[in-house]
């Protein structure tokens, strides 16, 4: 698939295009022919360079997996085949960017600055701490969470605000597996969200048995092994600009471990993080977590004749 996003390309001031949704078999003479057709197109729609694997925002499976085979993927997380490295290289594509994914263990109990920062936060009746029972509880919350989204997701590489329709398509498309219990959520004293996190216990497994049918007894597999699974994916998470250094990390992070705790989960999966993202990074590095999965961004300037 080519994709030309005229709205990123007109914030960023640039002319690229992206494919994604690369597949073929281990045939150089088949993905050349795949990547060359794309890149004659682009090169006809006037764009200077060539991105990919990437989708039409960064809300879509990212990049081209490098490392980390031997790991089940998770359902937010796309995966691949491994000589497809080495095919996309053989087109003169060379690496954008890496995004790391962390295994990281769940704590019995949070780093002790963790508590702290926590207790101090919940005492001083400046925000609020909310958790969630059911996916109608979440409903009010959905397209706020998502603004706060819009407002700091802005330096993020690849990344173009959501519409309110693509707010509400984001959500059609998560909210039927998210379990509740996981949705962390802090607001200010006008209940308006300043921070979030949304992971779900993994369900990966089950889906491997139900191989791709939900019917007629797919969905029983899919089901049974988010109660089975010892992991938990996280999904989406943010902090606004204004807080961001205040400690409401901390806020979400005991309240997200403490509910992982008690359901029995042992580690948690980051999701994708820019290995440019220090900030992050070094959160998931101080709790003791690992990099278990890479993924990378390619990139290639057209030649125009």
């Amino acid at each position: 698939m080519g994709i030309i996003n005229r709205k990123h390309n007109a914030l960023q001031k640039e002319n690229t295009a992206r494919f994604f949704n690369f597949e073929c078999y281990d045939d150089a003479n088949v993905s050349h022919a795949l990547i060359d057709a794309i890149e004659k197109w682009a090169i006809k729609k006037r764009m200077t360079q060539m991105i990919g694997p990437f989708g039409f925002s960064d809300k879509d499976p990212q990049g081209l997996q490098v490392d980390g085979f031997e790991y089940l993927p998770v359902i937010a997380t796309a995966t691949n085949s491994p000589y497809l490295k080495e095919l996309v290289e053989k087109e003169g594509y060379e690496k954008q960017v890496d995004c790391v994914v962390y295994k990281l263990p769940v704590p019995e109990k949070a780093p002790d600055l963790y508590q702290r920062v926590y207790v101090r936060l919940i005492q001083s009746k400046k925000m609020k701490l909310v958790e969630f029972k059911s996916r109608r509880e979440l409903k009010p919350y959905i397209v706020p969470v998502l603004r706060l989204v819009n407002e700091t997701y802005g330096s993020i590489f690849g990344f173009t605000p959501l519409s309110e329709e693509e707010m509400f398509q984001l959500a059609k498309r998560y909210l039927p597996i998210l379990d509740p219990a996981f949705t962390k959520l802090v607001i200010d004293l006008n209940n308006k969200p300043i921070a979030f996190v949304i992971a779900t216990p993994d369900i990966s497994v089950g889906i491997q048995k139900a191989r791709g049918r939900l019917f007629p007894l797919g969905f029983i597999h899919i089901l049974s092994s988010g109660k089975k699974s010892k992991q938990l994916d996280l999904f989406l998470g943010a902090v606004d600009k204004e807080y961001q250094g205040a400690g409401v990390t901390a806020l979400l992070g005991v309240s997200l471990f403490k509910t992982a705790w008690q359901r029995g989960l042992e580690y948690i999966d980051s999701h994708l993080i820019l290995e440019t993202n220090k900030p992050m990074r070094d959160v998931m590095e101080r709790l003791g977590a690992s990099i278990y999965k890479r993924y990378r961004v390619y990139k290639k300037e057209l030649a125009h004749s």
